[in-house]
């Protein structure tokens, strides 16, 4: 297995060196000058010739991506125009919020939806099969933005039982260690701040993740369905073994592949594309981060937040195949 986990690794070398051309061609390609909307309109053309030059962008393109490509090897992608820091260090400051947010999403999703899934695979045709799949089309028809703002109105704005923007209330929390606030709380011990966390946590990551909800139900429910016809079950029930005990001990572990390759795959996306929701809710992560940067051209950061989203998908599927043989030894790779 560690031969083809390498195999795969190196495969991915040629997708991130293209990624990075695109997004970086893309970039430069967009309308607006970076050192117009940093400086301001009213810049004289002196200042406007200094600070290009600053950042290297008085440089042929292919200079400028050669230079970019050689530093990013190293892990470097540049110094942020808008900000003026690293870009390393920009994307590390707001990552945590993201990574937390997703990990959030994803345990909401995976907790209702499997149950749910097996429940209703487990009973087709009956009205909890009924209620599932309506369920299930409910969340993958529903656009993140409307349920966000939908759940703003509801929670916060009638019944007033949520905040609606942040990571947490001024003064609540304690000294960041590792950057993501349920788990420093937890660590220090700090119960309200955890609390705190939590409640402005959760919105978010409804919004977020009933998307994903749907879609894991659909594949538990189709994958538990065609395990159910499989002969071993067959031979299961003709042992004379409780159905509950059939569903979770013969059907679930056989059906489990489709479903976590689906969790990995829906991990990455909820990383890249927490950014609307991130933006309604006035998350501090690097979703909204992205936004400001495309908003300021600021090339280093937009490139260095979209190879960190490559990376985080290239590593997720990684470990989903690592994952495949310890859920089901029948697997050789």
């Amino acid at each position: 297995m560690a031969s083809y986990l390498l195999h795969r690794l190196a495969g991915t070398i040629p997708v991130l060196l293209l990624i990075s051309l695109l997004v970086f061609l893309l970039i430069h390609a967009a309308p607006g000058d970076p050192t117009l909307l940093l400086l301001g309109e009213e810049t004289n053309a002196a200042e406007v010739a200094r600070a290009k030059e600053r950042w290297g962008l008085d440089r042929p393109l292919y200079v400028q991506y050669l230079k970019f490509l050689n530093s990013a090897v190293a892990g470097d992608f540049g110094k942020s125009f808008k900000y003026g820091e690293a870009v390393t260090s920009v994307i590390k400051s707001r990552l945590p919020a993201t990574i937390e947010l997703a990990v959030f999403s994803i345990i909401i999703a995976t907790c209702l939806a499997i149950p749910l899934g097996v429940w209703a695979g487990s009973r087709p045709n009956s009205w909890l099969d009924n209620f599932g799949t309506t369920f299930g089309l409910f969340g993958i028809s529903m656009p993140s933005f409307w349920l966000a703002i939908m759940l703003i109105l509801l929670m916060a704005g009638i019944l007033n039982l949520l905040p609606t923007s942040g990571r947490s209330t001024y003064g609540v929390a304690g000294p960041e260690q590792t950057g993501f606030y349920i788990l420093d709380s937890l660590l220090q011990q700090n119960w309200p701040a955890v609390w705190d966390a939590l409640r402005h946590i959760l919105l978010p990551a409804l919004a977020l993740g009933v998307n994903m909800l749907g879609i894991l139900m659909r594949v538990t429910r189709s994958s538990i369905l065609e395990v159910m016809n499989e002969e071993y079950v067959t031979t299961a029930r003709a042992k004379g073994l409780a159905e509950r005990r059939v569903v979770w001990r013969h059907v679930i572990s056989n059906a489990l592949i489709p479903v976590i390759t689906v969790v990995g795959l829906e991990l990455g996306t909820l990383l890249s594309g927490s950014i609307i929701v991130e933006t309604v809710f006035a998350w501090p992560g690097s979703g909204s981060l992205l936004i400001t940067a495309l908003n300021s051209r600021d090339y280093p950061l937009v490139t260095g937040l979209v190879m960190s989203y490559t990376v985080a998908f290239v590593i997720i599927n990684l470990i989903i195949d690592g994952l495949y043989a310890v859920i089901d030894p029948r697997i050789r790779f």
